[in-house]
């Protein structure tokens, strides 16, 4: 910035030294007094417009100076001092160019840096759109999982379910066939001792045989069943023998 400023200063002192040699070129047949009102014109329209254009606040001392220097000049040229008037009038228009220099470098660089800082918010603000959709896209590929982990839950539920259902009824058969079979062996319990109380009584056969010499033989045959006794007798008789021989024969058949 301070190179800047020098370049600008110079150059506006080599512009004032050309409007001094033109003044003071021998080739113009013009006054002192018109030289010297010319310059002082010249520096207040400079000074005016450093002025109007913000330099008094961007570069105050030059400004400050170019006013000084051109308020010496009018009074240099009230009191008839014409030479100092002119070199006056030629520095405050030096002066002003000065802070007119300044004050455009200044705004140059303000505008600059406004761009700049355009260009950096607009950059974070890229980046932060670009945050904003990286997490919004984040955010729905996480709403996706959970949506999908929430129907295989669900899935799983149901199947959980079913299963359960199918073992509670499997669970059911299971204690029907066990009432069953409880019942079953109840009954062949009960079964069991109205048998032995009922037992009926058993069977007894007997036969009786008696032989003879002579084949005569004489044949008893009796059976009993329970409660009731019937005796079938079978006999056969011929002459009578001087001996025989008798046979008993007992069966008994269990009920």
């Amino acid at each position: 910035m301070f190179r800047r400023t020098t370049i600008v200063s110079f150059a506006s002192l080599l512009a004032s030294s050309a409007i001094a040699l033109a003044i003071a070129s021998p080739a113009a047949a013009v006054s002192k007094t018109d030289r010297a009102r010319e310059a002082i014109a010249a520096a207040e329209a400079k000074v005016h417009t450093a002025e109007t254009t913000g330099a008094g606040a961007e570069a105050p001392r030059d400004a400050a100076q170019a006013r000084a220097a051109l308020a010496t000049a009018k009074e240099d040229f009230a009191a008839g001092r014409k030479d100092p008037a002119i070199q006056e009038a030629i520095r405050a228009s030096a002066l002003a160019d000065t802070a007119i220099g300044v004050s455009q470098q200044r705004k140059d660089n303000a505008l600059a840096s406004a761009r700049e800082a355009q260009r950096a918010s607009a950059d974070d603000a890229r980046a932060t759109a670009d945050a904003a959709r990286n997490q919004v896209v984040a955010a729905q590929g996480q709403a996706a999982a959970a949506q999908d982990q929430a129907v295989a839950a669900q899935q799983q539920a149901v199947s959980s379910q079913q299963q359960a259902e199918q073992a509670n009824a499997r669970a059911d058969i299971a204690q029907q066939s066990a009432a069953s079979a409880t019942a079953d062996a109840a009954a062949a319990r009960n079964a069991a001792l109205l048998a032995a109380q009922t037992r009926p009584a058993p069977q007894v056969e007997t036969t009786v045989t008696t032989k003879q010499p002579v084949a005569r033989y004489h044949y008893t045959r009796t059976k009993v069943k329970p409660r009731t006794t019937t005796t079938h007798t079978t006999t056969t008789s011929s002459a009578p023998a001087p001996s025989s021989e008798v046979t008993t024969t007992t069966k008994v058949t269990p009920q």
